[in-house]
Order: C-alpha cells, then sequence, then structure tokens
C-alpha cells in the first residue's frame, strides 16, 4: 500500500464534505498538473491519503482511502485528465503547516518542497508522524 497527500480548497470541497460523501465516497477530480496526475495514475484501491485543507487553514485533517483507480476525469473535456474515488476513514486533530515544518522526520516532505502540488507521495515514516501528531494511533492509520 502506498500513502499519498491530497489538497483542496475547503470552501470548494473539504473534509465535510468527504465525510457527508458516505462510504460511497466522491470523485476527487480538478487536476490540471501532469505530476499530479500521474501520482493519480499510481494510486491503488485501498491506498490511504492525508486529506490537507489549503487556503487560510492550511492543516491535515483526515485520512481518506482509495475506493476507485484513476479513471475519466468527470470535468474535463480532455481525456488527459484522470480522477479516482475516495472516501473518509477517520478525522484527525488538525496537523498545520507549521507544525509540518518543525516536525523532526518530516524535512524533505513534498508538502514542504513542493508546495503547490495537489497530489503528492507520502513516505511511511512521514505517515506515522502525521498520524501521531494527528491523534491517530499507528492501528488507527493502517
Amino acid at each position: 500500500m502506498k500513502h499519498w497527500l491530497l489538497k483542496t480548497e475547503p470552501d470548494e470541497f473539504g473534509w465535510a464534505d468527504q465525510l457527508a460523501a458516505g462510504d460511497g465516497g466522491a470523485e476527487w477530480h480538478g487536476i490540471r498538473n501532469y505530476q499530479a496526475r500521474n501520482y493519480l495514475r499510481d494510486m491503488a484501491l485501498g491506498d490511504l491519503a492525508l486529506f490537507y485543507h489549503t487556503g487560510r487553514e492550511k492543516a491535515i485533517v483526515g485520512i481518506a482511502e482509495v475506493t476507485r483507480t484513476a479513471g475519466p476525469d468527470s470535468t474535463a473535456d480532455d481525456a488527459r485528465w484522470l480522477s479516482v474515488w475516495v472516501r473518509a476513514r477517520r478525522s484527525l486533530r488538525p496537523v498545520t503547516l507549521a507544525q509540518c515544518k518543525n516536525a523532526a522526520g518530516l524535512e524533505a516532505m513534498a508538502l514542504l518542497r513542493s508546495p503547490r502540488l495537489s497530489v503528492q507521495p507520502v513516505t511511511p515514516q512521514e505517515w506515522q508522524i502525521i498520524c501521531a501528531l494527528g491523534g491517530a494511533s499507528a492501528q488507527e492509520c493502517a
């Protein structure tokens, strides 16, 4: 299993919206960056993703699970763009960008190196650190 980080504007589609989507989940669409698109293509069923609110909040607020692998983005007229489906797994105590910048072991995290990329890989070590900062046990993050 791989781990990811998905960034969203909470005013457009936030964690509350993801929770409201229920077990059916929601399409993660609107990605128009080739590197982020390639990461969507690399996602597998059951992969887990940190759900990150951009904008004023700048915090990781939950964990989502990939429920449908990459397919055509319903919001695109161009077949180059893909989407995946994700469902909420667990809310986290918000882990702010400032906390990430100050946490040992997160220095090389893509969130800090490529802040504009909306879909990013997360290493197993980074995943465990974020889970701990968010108040989740290792079992709750597996």
